[in-house]
Order: C-alpha cells, then sequence, then structure tokens
C-alpha cells in the first residue's frame, strides 16, 4: 500500500470513528413515576409492593418529605448572611446541595420514595417569606444555571436510587421577582422544555406551594387560574412522554375544582390541623370535589410529629390510604442545625431527635 492509500483509508477511518461517536444516543434514563388509578408506580413497579401495616394497604403510596431548600441560594447580599454556617461563617450553595446529596442514600434506605424541592424554596426561617431572593428565574422567565446545575445534580442521584422528586416551580413571597405574567409564563415553558430535554421522567411538578396563599403577587399562580398552567405543563411532550402535575393549597384547604379537574394527582396539607382526625375528612372532602376522577391523594406539607401517639396525622393519612409527607423546619427559640429540614442552613443528614422519630415510623410503615 503507497503511503498515499495509507493516508487516505487512515483519514476515513477516523473520520467514520468521529461519525459513529456522533450517531452515539443519548443515555436512556431509567427511572419514571407513573400512575394507574390512585396508585404510584416507579418503573413500572408498584410502590411499596405487598406491603400492609396493621391492615392498612401501603402499596401505591408515595411516601414523602418536604426537602424544598436542595437548591436554595440568596442574591441579596443583605440577607444572605443570615444564612451563614456556624463552622465557616459563610453561605455556600455548593455545599448545601452536596451534602444534600450524600444524604439521599439515607433516607432511601429508610423507607422514604420522594421528596418536594421548590425552584424558589420556602421560607428559610420558618413560616412566612421575606426579602431574601431565592428564585431559580431571572426577572424574564429564564433559567438561571447555577440553579440548574445544583437541581440536575440531585435529579441525577434521585434516578440512581430510583427516587421520585416533587418539583415545585413557584414559592409565595418570591414570585415577585418575575416582572410580570409573561415571565411567568416562560419560566413555565423553560422549565418544563429543560426537564424533558434531559429526559428526566422521576419528576412530579408541583406548579407552585399553597396557590391560595394571598402573598402570590401575579394572578395566573392564584387558584381561579393557576389551572391554566397546569394545563400549560400538561401539553408539552418529547418522546411521547409529558411530565405529571399538580398543584398545593394552604393547611387545611380543599383543593378547588378547576384545579382537580387537570391535576394528575392532588395534593393537600395537612398543617394546622390540631386533630388528627381532620386529615381523614380532608381526604374525603378531597374525594368529594366535583371533578375528582379516583387520582392519588397526596400529603406533601404537615408539620405534626406525634407518632407515639395513636392518633397521630401520619397515621390517619394512611388508613385514609394518602401519601404523607414529613415537614420541619427551626421554631422560635430553636437555634442547633440540627433541626429542621427547611430551616437554612440545614443539616440534611437524620441528625435530629425529630427527624429519628419521623424516619422510624416512616421505617415501620414502609417495612424498608
Amino acid at each position: 500500500m503507497t503511503k498515499t492509500r495509507f493516508f487516505i483509508a487512515l483519514s476515513l477511518s477516523i473520520a467514520i470513528i468521529g461519525l459513529l461517536a456522533s450517531c452515539k444516543p443519548a443515555a436512556v434514563r431509567r427511572t419514571e413515576v407513573s400512575i394507574i388509578g390512585n396508585a404510584f408506580y416507579i418503573d413500572g413497579a408498584v410502590t411499596y409492593r405487598g406491603r400492609y401495616w396493621n391492615n392498612n394497604k401501603i402499596e401505591g403510596l408515595l411516601m414523602n418529605a418536604r426537602l424544598v431548600q436542595g437548591v436554595f441560594d440568596d442574591a441579596n447580599p443583605e440577607t444572605r448572611k443570615l444564612f451563614q454556617y456556624p463552622d465557616t461563617g459563610e453561605w455556600n450553595p455548593d455545599r448545601n446541595t452536596d451534602e444534600f446529596v450524600a444524604a439521599m442514600p439515607s433516607w432511601k434506605e429508610h423507607g422514604l420514595l420522594s421528596f418536594t424541592l421548590n425552584l424558589q424554596g420556602g421560607s428559610p426561617t420558618g413560616y412566612g417569606n421575606k426579602s431574601w431572593n431565592n428564585s431559580a428565574f431571572t426577572a424574564r422567565g429564564d433559567l438561571k444555571p447555577a440553579y440548574m446545575d445544583r437541581l440536575k445534580r440531585i435529579l441525577d442521584e434521585a434516578e440512581t436510587l430510583k427516587m421520585v422528586v416533587i418539583l415545585g416551580y413557584f414559592s409565595f413571597g418570591q414570585d415577585q421577582n418575575l416582572e410580570d405574567e409573561s415571565a411567568v409564563v416562560a419560566a413555565v415553558d423553560n422549565t418544563t422544555d429543560w426537564l424533558l430535554d434531559k429526559g428526566y421522567r422521576n419528576v412530579l411538578v408541583e406548579l407552585n406551594n399553597e396557590s391560595n396563599i394571598k402573598a402570590y403577587d401575579h394572578e395566573i399562580l392564584k387558584p381561579a387560574r393557576v389551572h391554566e398552567l397546569l394545563e400549560r405543563v400538561r401539553s408539552k411532550r418529547k418522546n411521547g412522554f409529558r411530565l405529571l402535575v399538580s398543584t398545593s393549597f394552604g393547611g387545611r384547604y380543599i383543593p378547588d375544582a378547576n384545579v382537580v379537574a387537570v391535576s394528575d394527582y392532588v395534593l393537600i396539607h395537612g398543617n394546622g390541623v390540631k386533630d388528627p382526625a381532620f386529615i381523614k375528612e380532608m381526604v374525603e372532602r378531597t374525594k368529594a370535589v366535583s371533578t375528582y376522577r379516583g387520582q392519588p391523594i397526596v400529603f406533601n406539607e404537615d408539620d405534626h410529629y406525634e407518632y407515639a401517639q395513636d392518633a397521630n396525622n401520619f397515621k390517619y393519612a394512611v388508613e385514609s390510604y394518602a401519601s404523607w409527607g414529613y415537614f420541619d423546619f427551626r421554631r422560635k427559640g430553636e437555634t442547633d442545625i440540627k433541626i429542621g429540614y427547611q430551616s437554612v442552613p440545614v443539616d440534611w443528614s437524620i441528625s435530629h431527635e425529630r427527624k429519628k422519630a419521623f424516619f422510624g415510623y416512616l421505617k415501620e410503615i414502609t417495612g424498608e
């Protein structure tokens, strides 16, 4: 073979290798959440398969926790100092996400299959949402790359662990950082497209947290119109797949018919429920909404922890065949960083007695 022929053959080989590399199919994501009737499935298998606890069916439920600050940051230099780590005297959003990811396997080992994140978080100091700026969106609704990078790290680990992320797009007290309604719509489209383009199928969308809270600035995020955005998410498909979507309301509130009509699953909150019996009443009243058609009912926020008592919110949710979500933050006077999963900075490990009590009870109920 002449040198000319050799170099021609070598060039062709390199070109073919390059072409094959460019045609390599994108990685197939294998963790997918789905709903059949009133039950959740992960990768086609019903959750907690065959599990009963105290004669209550656990199979098909989605036990969860409110861990909304996994991608938290604060763009306001005046308030950022509120969230510094005690050991460094600084706030570090990447450390926060890294420690979140590191804790995820231990949550799964105790039977936790799902958790709620929010791209605008929730109050990092308890209830209410004030002057900090924690938003994954620019004023025009574009996505901030640093937030989405942190989100990707969590979603990827959730996929590995076969966990489901309930991803909230908006939270009251932060939606005002979007300048108008068109920016809100752009944020919905950009986030939904990002999830679909990345191929994530282990995500349930919670359009906004507690849509009936008066602190929302944009009308389209309030109960009378939020269904417009749910329908917008439902309308987007890629490779024949669409995201399952819902939105939530405040504690004790029964979801409105226009929202239930376009929700793939129904979210309710147990905050403010003093008598655990009202948990069962909330489930029954939700089923009585005129547009309810048998969707799964999920509590993804409840700040009650009386697991040692025969009557408690978690137990009564299970007895009503509703999934339950743990919500914990540092109360007034509580300063230990180990307390709470919403107050920033967060110790994401199972490090405090309240956390240990929840995860112990969860493990008992789920049999994991």
